[in-house]
């Protein structure tokens, strides 16, 4: 079987996302009343670290041959939150119902908060959950009523209608070039795998 890009190698995974947040690009600078500003260079990026439990030794050499696949930083892979793989209020996905056909159902004009159709009927959106529309992942930070706000805003030609992921919502990425590192122990021949990722757009 031919593998197929953004490659999901998480879904196996053995271990563990210890980090998942946005990297924001922007330059400080200071003014002569001592006042300082901050200026965007760009939308936020998303950029997250993997690590492996311990491994086996043939564990170890199938995880490394694995991730060559991702041919260092050149590959895309789909990468997400191992903590946000189901909703806050739905745990291990327990009693959240069918969520395969939820949408955009408006954009408030800020861009960057919206409301959904499509959802079971009581389902409960919480602070902190994941959202995938297309290629993008925003992370829920206010639900007012209906109004869903996420970070970062939403990307241009987010539009009324589009599908949104709420089970294992991921991003594009590549991991970050030198990061990637297997040591095994020298007795054991046990190790692990660990490397940082980054938004690939």
């Amino acid at each position: 079987m031919t593998i197929v890009y953004p490659y999901d190698i998480l879904t196996s995974f053995p271990g563990w996302s210890t980090e998942f947040d946005l990297l924001f690009r922007q330059e400080f600078s200071r003014t002569a009343g001592g006042s300082t500003l901050a200026k965007d260079f760009g939308t936020p990026l998303w950029r997250a670290n993997f690590a492996t439990r311990s491994l086996k030794p043939n564990e170890l050499d199938v995880w490394r041959a694995r991730l060559k696949a991702l041919e260092g930083s050149l590959q895309q892979f789909m990468g997400r939150p191992f903590s946000r793989c189901y909703p806050i209020a739905y745990p291990d996905g327990a009693g959240l119902g069918d969520v395969s056909n939820v949408k955009i159902a408006s954009i408030n004009e800020n861009n960057k908060a919206y409301r959904l159709f499509g959802l079971p009927a009581g389902y409960q959106t919480s602070v902190g959950d994941y959202q995938q529309v297309g290629t993008k992942l925003y992370q829920v930070v206010d639900v007012d009523g209906q109004d869903i706000e996420v970070r970062p805003h939403l990307a241009p030609g987010t539009a009324v209608g589009n599908a949104v992921a709420v089970v294992k919502p991921s991003v594009p990425m590549i991991i970050m070039p030198g990061t990637l590192t297997s040591p095994a122990e020298l007795s054991t021949g046990r190790g692990t795998i660990s490397f940082q990722a980054i938004e690939s757009r």
